[in-house]
Formats: C-alpha cells, structure tokens, sequence
C-alpha cells in the first residue's frame, strides 16, 4: 500500500481541524470548570477522524466504513457512561457525555470530507452547551418552574 506525502497532508489538515472543532467545545467545557476540556474534547475528535480516514483509505466498502462508525460510537458510550454518575437526587456528566459523543461524531464527519456538516455540529453543540447562560433561557426556566410551583400549591 503506498501513501503519498499529498495523501497525508490532506489528513494532517483535516486532523487539525477535527482538532479545532473539538478543542471549541472543549474550551466551553473547560471554561465552566468541567472535567473534561480541550485536551479531552479534542483529542476525541482527532481520534475519531483518524479512526476514519484509515478505514476510508484502506477500503471502498462502504459497510466496512460504517462498522468502524458504529465502533466509536460504542466506545465513546462506553468512555461517557464512566463519566456519569448519581450523587443523591442529581446526575452528573450526562452533558459532557452527550457532547464527547458529539464530538466523535464531528471528528468523523471531517474525516469524510463533511466539513460544513462538522462545523454547523460543533456550533450546535456548542450553542446547547451555552445555552444555559442566556438570560431568555434563565429567564424561560424561571416562569416555567413558578408555574410548576403554583399548581403544586
């Protein structure tokens, strides 16, 4: 099998983008003092493209592509189900699991040349991380928690 310097430079770049894409969401993590941050967030990414970018080179089946998919989205369910846990009534790393996923979702699209589809992905993943923050969103909670509370008197 023969690679090419052009072959592997197309993948280092794309490495380096899955890499940016999943270090955004991994700064917004890390920036409310998650566990999990850019390192993490980006190192799933890189991983999956690269994952990816070696089936799509070694085979044109198409079916073996999508078993190395389903195969990272096993793992990284696994890796996030390690991440969440009870303490009494609260469940803790359900959203950072939910967007390590993501992210290896992302780290996959731009290994198969889906880049506007990984980069709308990180942007929403990104905006539901966040979303918490806006003061229409704090503000819709509020007025949907009094109600609650107004029919439970």
């Amino acid at each position: 099998m023969d690679v090419d310097v052009k072959f592997e430079l197309i993948i280092g770049a794309k490495l380096l983008f899955a890499l940016v894409l999943g270090g955004l969401i991994g700064f917004e993590r890390e920036q409310h003092s998650k566990f999990a941050g850019v390192r993490t967030f980006g190192a799933i990414a890189v991983s999956a493209c690269i994952f990816v970018a070696i089936a799509e080179h070694l085979t044109n089946d198409t079916s073996a592509i999508a078993r190395i998919l389903a195969a990272i989205a096993t793992g990284i369910g696994f890796i996030g189900a390690g991440l969440i846990f009870k303490d009494g009534n609260h469940m803790h790393g359900l959203t950072t699991s939910a967007s390590l996923w993501a992210t290896a979702g992302i780290g996959s699209a731009v290994a198969l040349n889906m880049f506007i589809i990984a980069s709308l992905a990180t942007a929403i993943v990104y905006f539901l991380l966040h979303v918490k923050r806006f003061g229409w969103y704090k503000k819709m909670i509020e007025d949907e928690d009094e109600k609650g509370n107004s029919k439970e008197k």
